[in-house]
């Protein structure tokens, strides 16, 4: 049911990262407003630098505060934020200058000694505390444009984290596509290989000739078992793919008896090689198609791989001494292996297939592996 599916959690972030801001913005600034008193050349430096330490930290508590207020509506529109942000900072902002307005107008260590032992009267604290209220408000109303300033901060952070998780939400569906896609492609072998295969093995029990008929049901087991297994959208080394396409061809062997003869060139520095799974498999069947199908006499296959600088090239060709005429059949597999190699490489890969000098021939091209990580990185 639609309700008990799992929501997608909410990107937050991280605890530490707002605490560094919040540190950050009030040590910038306390240094800024001490090294202001440093070149103005305020009478007690280093006591005035103290109680701004003090001050400073004790907003950092208050700035903290209102990061917990704003916390909870981290998934509301930008709007609701910035008035909760402005609402709230407003009694943060007259907390932090009350206690800056006590750490610099009211509290005299010496001068509150004089009072408890009644050596002083009170006078000079009433006069000091004559502009409470204007020096509280313009001291809050500073204070108020500063944690504007540090809440557009975390707003904007949060917002990009927000970007990152949309961002890897839409990589993750692509990517689940892509494989999708790969699946579906790969499970589309040609059902008339199959068909031609049952034929010729009903052909051989019906002619008594058991020993073949045993030899290419094995064959299409091992093959179809090749073909249906494992990530049918993942990649296997060169040397498994160049065996599958023997399993292939043993069982067109049997159909075709001594008129295809199939040579295999692989080097084995190309052997661990990564290509995706039976992508050669339709151009070995358009290869007997418009080759040993056509023919009268023995036809050859060769399935041949040469390392181009970093790429790799696989070639699949016959050699039919009258090379055909035209094409016969549609081109279904063709499409197919050029659109596996679309949704894996992207236009880093390409095919190139058709009648050559010798008879039909197909050339699949790949990346380099730093080249191939670029696709995956960028898909």
């Amino acid at each position: 049911m639609q309700g008990n599916e799992p929501s997608e959690p909410l990107a937050r972030l991280d605890p530490r990262l707002v605490l560094a801001t919040i540190v950050g913005f009030w040590l910038f600034y306390w240094m800024l407003v001490t090294l202001r008193a440093w070149v103005v050349d305020f009478p007690s430096q280093e006591e005035m630098a103290v109680r701004r330490a003090i001050v400073s930290i004790i907003a950092m508590g208050i700035t903290t505060a209102l990061w917990l207020v704003l916390r909870p509506i981290d998934h509301k529109p930008v709007w609701v934020r910035m008035a909760t942000v402005a609402l709230a900072a407003i009694p943060c902002a007259a907390a932090i200058a009350t206690v800056n307005y006590y750490a610099f107008y009211i509290y005299d260590p010496e001068f509150m000694g004089l009072m408890e032992a009644g050596l002083a009267d009170r006078e000079n604290f009433q006069v000091a505390q004559k502009e409470l209220w204007v020096e509280i408000f313009e001291t809050a109303l500073s204070r108020y444009y500063f944690l504007l300033a540090w809440a557009a901060v975390y707003i904007a952070l949060g917002y990009s984290a927000q970007v990152r998780n949309a961002e890897r939400k839409t990589a993750r569906f692509a990517r689940a596509a892509q494989h999708a896609e790969l699946r579906a492609l790969r499970y589309q072998i040609n059902p008339h290989f199959l068909f031609n295969a049952f034929n010729s093995l009903s052909a051989l029990v019906m002619s008594g000739r058991k020993a073949e008929a045993e030899a290419m049901i094995l064959n299409l087991s091992s093959f179809y078992r090749t073909a249906l297994s494992g990530n049918s959208s993942g990649d296997v080394p060169l040397s498994e793919e160049v065996d599958a396409q023997r399993l292939y061809l043993d069982v067109e062997a049997i159909r075709f008896a001594d008129r295809l003869k199939v040579e295999i060139d692989l080097p084995e520095s190309l052997a661990p090689r990564l290509v995706p799974g039976l992508i050669l498999q339709p151009l070995v069947e358009n290869a007997i198609k418009h080759g040993v199908a056509l023919a009268t006499d023995t036809v050859t296959i060769r399935i041949a791989a040469e390392g181009d600088g970093e790429g790799m090239r696989m070639h699949v060709f016959n050699d039919l001494p009258s090379g055909p005429t035209r094409l016969p059949g549609d081109q279904v597999g063709l499409v197919n292996v050029r659109e596996r190699l679309a949704a894996r490489y992207g236009s880093t890969a390409t095919l190139t297939a058709g009648l050559c000098k010798q008879g039909w021939c197909a050339t699949i091209s790949l990346p380099g592996p730093a080249a191939e990580r670029e696709v995956i990185d960028n898909g």
